[in-house]
């Protein structure tokens, strides 16, 4: 019989390969594409999950709520919350016994499967509450910001008797003194109080996007100097009608070199590249309430409104309007 953590890591492993292959198989995208926005996403959420305005809001979520919060991809292996301060004690208890940590993941694969804009709630077999709120870039999915571990109404005595009941019928061999003593130490927070604290995260969510698109723009670390030169003469001349040819006579490389080069350490064409410093700039602009929004779109280098509207919403996940609308006054 294997040990109850290498029965944990096969299921892990089980639950990985399924979603993989489930995804692949529902995609129709060729899988060259599929590698390459995989590899954006992953890298995008990685600098993300290290940046200060996630950490420090991280820190003050769970100050401020009580509950654990985590950055996370679609898909993933191992419970998110784990040997956090804020994580359930139940769920901490859980997290030790094979079949307990297996229903975990259950739920934290069921919440990977929402491809949608609107958060996602799923409660496991004990009651217990977990959401999901997508991260998303224009139309990118880039990961989801998940807290719970929280029952909605105070737990009773009849419930606690089917989680034992499905305790043992997994055959754990757990103290249910311990187990019973958690279980009603755990979080409740009444429902209208729960939606507030998802409605919080979605709003952090838009903020977590615009960061990604801005280190994206921003980033310049271990970049050649032509590269360095191209930004620097892009950021002054974004409002311009600015070509390739221009840039790359600018850093003195030919035409086809300096697309290799630039796509290498940036990660985006000369021309996505453009349009997002031009979209960064638009942003900023729109908080002035008295410019026209076909303005602005000019100003920032456009050739035309339609052009604007398209790139803003690719990238910003939302029409200029709407973001207007959305921003504070």
């Amino acid at each position: 019989m294997l040990p109850p953590g290498r029965v944990r890591r096969l299921r892990t492993a089980c639950l990985c390969l399924r979603r993989s292959c489930r995804n692949l198989i529902a995609s129709p995208e060729p899988v060259s594409n599929l590698c390459r926005v995989a590899h954006s996403s992953q890298a995008a959420l990685a600098r993300l999950a290290d940046s200060a305005i996630y950490r420090d809001y991280e820190q003050a979520f769970s100050l401020a709520t009580g509950l654990p919060l985590s950055l996370r991809a679609g898909e993933t292996a191992g419970l998110l919350h784990h040997g956090k301060p804020s994580e359930n004690p139940f769920c901490h208890l859980m997290a030790s016994a094979s079949k307990a940590c297996a229903a975990c993941l259950e739920v934290q694969d069921e919440l990977g499967r929402g491809t949608g804009p609107e958060p996602k709630t799923v409660v496991c077999f004990a009651g217990l509450c977990d959401t999901a709120v997508p991260v998303r870039s224009g139309q990118v999915l880039i990961g989801y910001l998940q807290t719970g571990q929280v029952m909605l109404k105070k737990p009773t005595r009849d419930q606690f008797n089917r989680v034992t009941r499905q305790l043992l019928d997994w055959g754990l061999k757990v103290d249910l003194k311990r187990v019973e003593e958690a279980y009603f130490h755990s979080r409740v927070i009444p429902l209208e109080q729960y939606e507030a604290v998802v409605r919080l995260l979605t709003i952090f969510a838009q903020h977590l996007a615009a960061a990604a698109n801005q280190i994206t723009v921003q980033e310049r670390t271990r970049e050649p100097i032509q590269v360095a030169k191209a930004r620097e003469f892009i950021d002054a001349h974004q409002g311009e009608d600015l070509s390739l040819d221009q840039v790359a006579a600018y850093v003195h490389t030919s035409t086809f070199y300096f697309c290799k080069l630039f796509k290498k350490a940036t990660g985006l064409t000369f021309t996505e590249y453009l349009t997002r410093v031009r979209i960064e700039k638009a942003r900023a602009l729109l908080a002035d309430r008295q410019k026209r929004v076909s303005e602005i779109a000019f100003e920032v280098g456009f050739q035309s409104l339609s052009q604007f509207n398209r790139a803003f919403l690719r990238i910003c996940g939302q029409s200029p309007s709407q973001f207007r609308a959305e921003s504070p006054s």
